[in-house]
């Protein structure tokens, strides 16, 4: 029997040269916008048993949740947007999951009503999300935009962060900021994983008008 070639190891020339064809109905309400999540001890993605598990993650890591791409504990971004929100999560024990962005908790609850959804299987938080691309270290390169949420220990951090971009010049996206898990304790002793932000310096020419242009097309 002749094997047949399924996939091309090679990228081909009508990839190279295609220009998008049947994705001509395809807007920015089609497509998910990926969020990145620090991850903490309960994440479903440490949990063997779970569908999430990712077998090299580890506890701080930043983890995208479309491309499953695995980023470390650190991270340089550039941040592009802010909005406050209200982020309604299914609970752990009823399976979990992002249920829809608000922009208060009354909308949230009365989404979850109208959806015949139970509100009290729901955690609506305030949140910060944060708008970011990140500069990959090695190759210089920026990814393609992703939301990062900051609620509850967080919120202290994104406002701090919101602070210091506020009294810089410029745009908001005019700087590098390298972002990084630390790991911290509540007042009860729990421990957990805080984000920490560090400012790196000016963005280059190159860099901000690749950020311009993401700001433009969502503002």
């Amino acid at each position: 029997m002749t094997d047949i070639t399924l996939v091309s190891d090679k990228v081909p020339a009508h990839v190279e040269k295609g220009s998008g064809l049947g994705n001509e109905n395809i807007t920015a309400a089609h497509l998910q916008t990926p969020r990145v999540k620090q991850l903490q001890q309960m994440s479903n993605e440490l949990d063997e048993q779970h569908s999430e598990y990712y077998a090299d993650a580890k506890v701080g890591d930043f983890i995208n949740t479309v491309t499953r791409e695995n980023y470390g504990p650190e991270i340089y971004v550039m941040n592009i947007r802010f909005v406050e929100e209200f982020i309604a999560w299914k609970k752990r024990e009823k399976g979990g999951g992002l249920a829809g962005t608000f922009p208060s908790k009354e909308a949230a609850i009365e989404s979850l009503t109208a959806q015949d959804l139970n509100p009290a299987d729901y955690d609506i938080t305030e949140t910060h999300s944060h708008m970011l691309m990140r500069k990959d270290a090695k190759s210089g390169n920026l990814d393609l935009p992703f939301l990062f949420d900051c609620a509850s220990s967080k919120l202290r951090v994104s406002r701090e962060w919101n602070t210091q971009i506020a009294g810089l010049s410029g745009d908001r996206f005019s700087s590098l900021w390298k972002m990084a898990s630390v790991k911290t304790e509540n007042k009860v002793g729990q421990k957990f994983y805080n984000i920490q932000v560090e400012r790196v310096g000016w963005a280059t020419d190159d860099d901000y008008n690749s950020a311009k242009t993401v700001f433009e097309s969502i503002t």
